[in-house]
């Protein structure tokens, strides 16, 4: 891991793993910030961007054993705006069918809304309803609107009103029957709060921080906790050479300035925490639902939250090998040119900032890497997640 942090690939790779309950690694290198060269910690707070989806599959979860959702209610149970859903028909721009189903809350766990991402959707789309674009996204740059970002005034506009928008725009596929990630985890966002009765961060502190002693972590940087907190990069070309720049400064980012109301179960608006809560919270579903004594989720209901919800559907992110659970991507190995170290039933998903965890409950093992860089991929030679992998596993007796 030093390596990567020598040439700058990456500002820092705090990393942890823990075997049959124990942790026996705990590692922080590099700095948080490269101007400042102020050291990372295990105790440094990281964006953890999609690194949250899990968390808002947990809180799924805990909300169906409570009999306060299932997985195949349709959204608009619990958002009225979704109850006539239609579907753009290919190829004949303006024209539209009535969706077979209407979207359930599976189908955003899953990313089978049919909701299109706004990078990959046709100009026409965008030209077409334009005035609802306006309403979600305000003008913001084609990299913001991909991961719904703040605004360039850091003020993002509520998420139930960017959701109300999105009902307005016509699907791209039929709920259930395409793959498209993301987009379904602001609306259920929504789902959550709507059917908990609480704004999601005070639910996720309640069910899921408070009972799994994950003090650190929250949906914003926590008073007292700044100076734990440091930037975030990008990889830029500059004279032929791409070299890390920042993309959100520590002090100045909405996580620390903002108003704490922007909170969304996965990606933009996730979770801000360190290597250490994060684990508490993969040790859990690791041990069937119960951490320390304190039972949140029950074993039967981890086994369906990492169990297969996509049958043979093609997942594009992943490629072969993966079906996608309630908030994680679950390797199962098959129809891979080559397979992985993993293990098949292995499970886990990571961050647009360069964070990572997966479980293998076959090894009783569990791997955090955490560092903060978006696109890390687009640095040469930046392949610290595979290497922290296949050093984790080499090392098992």
């Amino acid at each position: 891991m030093q390596a990567y942090v020598d040439d700058q690939r990456v500002p820092n790779l705090v990393t942890l793993i823990a075997r049959r309950g124990r942790i026996v690694h705990l590692d922080a290198r590099g700095t948080l910030s490269l101007a400042t060269g102020k050291p990372a910690t295990p105790e440094s707070l990281f964006r953890m961007f999609s690194n949250t989806k899990p968390l808002a599959g947990l809180a799924t979860c805990i909300l169906y054993e409570r009999g306060l959702l299932s997985p195949d209610d349709p959204v608009s149970r619990f958002l009225p705006e979704f109850g006539d859903s239609r579907v753009q028909i290919s190829n004949a721009p303006g024209m539209t069918e009535r969706a077979r189903r209407g979207i359930t809350v599976r189908d955003c766990l899953t990313n089978t809304t049919g909701i299109l991402n706004p990078g990959t959707m046709p100009s026409y789309y965008r030209e077409q309803y334009a005035d609802v674009f306006a309403r979600l996204y305000d003008g913001v740059d084609a990299l913001k609107t991909l991961g719904w970002m703040r605004r360039d005034d850091d003020a993002p506009k509520p998420s139930r009103e960017r959701v109300r928008a999105l009902a307005e725009l016509p699907l791209m596929a039929h709920p259930g029957e395409a793959f498209e990630y993301h987009v379904g985890y602001p609306v259920l966002t929504e789902v959550i709060a709507t059917a908990s009765g609480q704004p999601v961060d005070e639910f996720f502190q309640q069910n899921i921080f408070d009972p799994l002693g994950m003090d650190s972590t929250g949906f914003y940087v926590k008073e007292g906790l700044v100076e734990r907190f440091g930037d975030c990069y990008i990889p830029r070309r500059s004279g032929g050479v791409v070299k890390l720049v920042v993309f959100d400064r520590g002090e100045t980012s909405e996580k620390v300035t903002g108003s704490g109301e922007f909170c969304v179960g996965g990606s933009t608006g996730g979770i801000v925490t360190t290597v250490g809560d994060y684990a508490r919270f993969g040790q859990m579903l690791l041990n069937g639902g119960e951490l320390d004594g304190v039972r949140v989720l029950g074993r039967r209901t981890v086994d369906l939250m990492v169990g297969n919800h996509t049958g043979n559907m093609a997942i594009p992110i992943t490629g072969p090998g993966f079906h996608w659970g309630l908030g994680v991507a679950t390797y199962h190995g098959r129809d891979r040119p080559a397979p992985l170290i993993r293990s098949a039933g292995s499970y886990g998903w990571d961050g647009a900032a360069g964070t990572s965890y997966w479980a293998d409950p076959s090894e009783e093992l569990l791997g955090v890497c955490l560092t903060q860089v978006m696109q890390a991929g687009m640095m040469p030679n930046n392949d610290y997640q595979e290497a922290f992998q296949r050093l984790v596993y080499q090392a098992l007796a």
